[in-house]
């Protein structure tokens, strides 16, 4: 029933109404796993975990007819640029979607603010973002230790961590791709749910503070999500280059090579999320 919400043509013409979509979903989950699971003594540790699997259980259809629509438009236009404006639509529709995962993830975990809910997520914040004071961060904000301690210096070394872990998301999200377009939702879910925790953290847990810890953390958060969805087309039109054409042939090599310029696009702008990050977004917040 949750599939019939929008349709992918309607998405492309109404991006926007994405922002909605995934604002209910993400609420959903939230909702759900917090009524089932909050009184199993176990299952309640994984609450983080539940909520975004719940999300992308919800997203899934609709992904997976998105990309479906979005493969058929494969080898009608050729050119990076090209390709790059005639998913233009698909990618806003992705952006809203983010965006709306984000406004609800971070409007849940500010109005109950218990750790079991987000807990793999303070653990994913700490271990970026703090990770030379790693076991302290845990027990400022309620994660569990025992992941291993990484010190660094300076901004340098931060931008190189930040940057290393980002480009380990994008190379999962252009292996998922190939295999199974639609699992590309798994690390939108994820990484919005991770955002949100760190805007709560951000917060106080303060709901009035909500829009400015949605701008500080959406300022790079927009370009680095833009980026994994640009490898995913990547992967996505390598997958159908391999159905439709016979490997070796010219068609195949020039949408090969097509592919591989978003790949490096996408690392630019993730560099470039980056770089944000560490230097503006201090310097504004």
């Amino acid at each position: 029933m949750l599939e019939v919400l929008i349709s992918p043509r309607k998405a492309e013409r109404e991006p926007w109404e994405l922002f909605f979509v995934g604002a209910f979903y993400a609420s959903v989950a939230i909702l759900l796993v917090n009524w089932i699971f909050s009184r199993d003594a176990v299952l309640v540790k994984y609450s983080g975990i539940l909520t975004v699997t719940f999300t992308v259980m919800f997203s899934l259809p609709f992904m997976y007819y998105m990309l479906r629509y979005e493969e058929k438009k494969v080898g009608q236009q050729k050119g990076m640029f090209r390709l790059l404006q005639e998913h233009e639509h698909a990618l806003w529709a992705f952006l809203w979607l983010f965006t709306g995962f984000v406004v609800a993830f971070s409007f849940w975990y500010i109005l109950f603010p218990t750790t079991q809910t987000y807990r793999a997520q303070i653990e994913t914040f700490c271990a970026i973002n703090r990770p030379e004071q790693y076991d302290g961060c845990l027990a400022q904000f309620g994660g569990s230790k025992g992941v291993q301690q990484t010190a660094f210096a300076g901004n340098k070394e931060r931008l190189f961590l930040i940057f290393a872990n980002n480009i380990y998301v994008l190379i999962f999200t252009l292996v998922f791709s190939l295999v199974f377009g639609a699992g590309v939702i798994f690390i939108l879910a994820w990484n919005a749910s991770v955002i949100a925790a760190a805007i709560a953290i951000f917060t106080n847990s303060n709901l009035s503070e909500l829009p400015f810890g949605l701008i500080r953390y959406l300022i790079h958060g927009i370009p680095e999500i833009a980026a994994y969805f640009i490898a995913a087309l990547a992967g996505g039109i390598i997958s159908v280059a391999v159905i439709r054409h016979q490997v070796g042939s010219e068609d195949f090599w020039e949408i090969l090579q097509d592919s591989l310029n978003l790949v490096i696009v996408a690392v630019i702008v993730l560099f470039l999320a980056a770089l944000m990050e560490v230097f503006l977004t201090p310097l504004l917040f």
